[in-house]
């Protein structure tokens, strides 16, 4: 079901009783989710001397997330959140220390790879706990699309500020110093996320909630094709995270490279806030296809300021402003599409999964990126990106079919006595998936 959230539901998602304690955590676990990735990144180069080692160590740390994602998602669904977020933040504080020793020691590649990926496996998954517990604290509606919007827009701030605090540290004497306040920022705020009420309330589910292959939320294929489209949008942001920062330092300004990759985080959060608002394409099917492809696009025209004025800062930075208009209206939507998609008791994992597939994403451009810059130049990159993120979209539009007959093609939904559809309490109302978006849509009525 799709709505389109306002002001007034974002104040009402965020005001709900029980909100208050997992927000402000959430808000500081996740704070530095970008920030510890590319810390990592640029402390690797500084300590080798090579993008190319540095996006291997980088690509590592986030296959080490995608894999962490869908496991952690699976244990909270089942069991509940609190315990095993606790027990993963321990050992991301064992493993995230051990990869700081090892790049100041100048261990070998193979050691740096292994402890990256241990590091990320174990990085406490916040983003899915949080996302899912606002289907315990508010209704299917208005106010919850908000709040998945809120999810969403929030996390572009992180990455807005992320990579912006990451380039800053690695300007202090030591330059694993970014490395270290963003994991003890993660550590903290999960630690006071997990033993809120509202989270330690979040009891686990019987298992026959839990039967299933096991691929669990993955076995649907609208959920297949989400994860296409969440794969996409990571290829995209990992061939940029890499070539932007190559770009500065080519110039003579390393430490700019997290300030261009703010910039672009910037304009998403600006534009993210209007598209929840007016969001189109309106069928979700479309919305992922155009939404990647567009994104594609754009980032393919960076190599314009990259080619013409290479040492040009300030031209790049205003062409990512407008290539990164179309981040956070991704990442809305793929929220959206899991109402849709995802089987019933599964949707911390399903999360998870979306996780999973952008962070793979993120380690193939990254890997890729790597290459490119250091063989072609950074041109070269963003235009593999373009070509990317298009052929993808091509995917998507192919299989744009399931999901718009999520759950099920044809399957009906019973929907009880108070739903809300189009404003208008139904009771007793059969409704095929397809006319959903129509029911939703303001002045319609059945």
């Amino acid at each position: 079901m799709c709505h389109n959230a306002s002001l007034a539901d974002y104040r009402t998602a965020l005001r709900t009783p029980g909100s208050f304690g997992p927000v402000l955590f959430s808000l500081l676990a996740r704070l530095p989710v970008a920030m510890v990735g590319f810390s990592v990144l640029l402390y690797v180069q500084r300590e080798t001397g090579t993008f190319a080692i540095a996006g291997l160590v980088g690509a590592s740390l986030v296959l080490g997330v995608s894999l962490g994602s869908v496991i952690q998602g699976r244990i909270i669904d089942r069991f509940g959140p609190t315990r095993p977020i606790l027990l993963v933040t321990v050992l991301f504080a064992v493993a995230i220390s051990a990869l700081v020793f090892a790049i100041d020691a100048h261990a070998a590649t193979g050691l740096l790879v292994t402890l990256a990926v241990a590091s990320g496996l174990t990085e406490p998954m916040i983003a899915s706990a949080s996302r899912s517990l606002w289907s315990r604290l508010l209704p299917p509606g208005h106010a919850r699309d908000a709040a998945y919007a809120y999810e969403a827009i929030s996390m572009e701030v992180f990455f807005i500020l992320g990579p912006a605090f990451a380039g800053l540290m690695l300007a202090m004497p030591w330059p694993g110093s970014g490395v270290i306040a963003g994991a003890a920022c993660m550590i903290i705020g999960s630690c006071a996320f997990a033993v809120t009420p509202a989270v330690r309330e979040w009891r686990a589910k019987p298992a026959t909630e839990h039967r299933g292959t096991w691929l669990g939320a993955m076995a649907g294929p609208g959920m297949r094709t989400l994860g296409i489209a969440a794969l996409g949008f990571g290829v995209v942001i990992g061939f940029v995270e890499v070539a932007a920062p190559a770009v500065a330092t080519k110039a003579g300004h390393p430490t700019i490279g997290g300030l261009l990759l703010s910039i672009w985080s910037l304009s998403s959060v600006l534009f993210g806030v209007y598209y929840s608002l007016r969001p189109w394409p309106r069928p979700l099917a479309q919305r992922m296809p155009v939404l990647l492809g567009g994104f594609g696009l754009m980032v393919g025209m960076l190599a314009l300021p990259t080619s013409l004025a290479p040492t040009s800062m300030v031209i790049l930075g205003c062409a990512m402003v407008i290539a990164g208009a179309l981040i956070t209206p991704q990442a809305t939507t793929h929220s959206k599409v899991i109402e849709l998609v995802a089987p019933k008791g599964t949707a911390t994992e399903a999360f998870g999964w979306v996780i999973t597939a952008v962070t793979l994403g993120i380690a193939a451009g990254q890997s890729i990126s790597g290459y490119l810059v250091e063989t072609f130049g950074p041109p070269v990159s963003f235009l593999a990106a373009a070509f990317s993120g298009v052929l993808l979209a091509a995917v998507l539009f192919a299989r744009r079919h399931t999901v718009s007959g999520s759950p099920a093609a044809g399957e009906v939904l019973e929907l009880g006595p108070d739903t809300e559809l189009g404003g208008a309490p139904q009771r007793g109302v059969d409704v095929g998936v397809d006319q959903l978006d129509d029911l939703a849509r303001p002045g319609v009525r059945p």
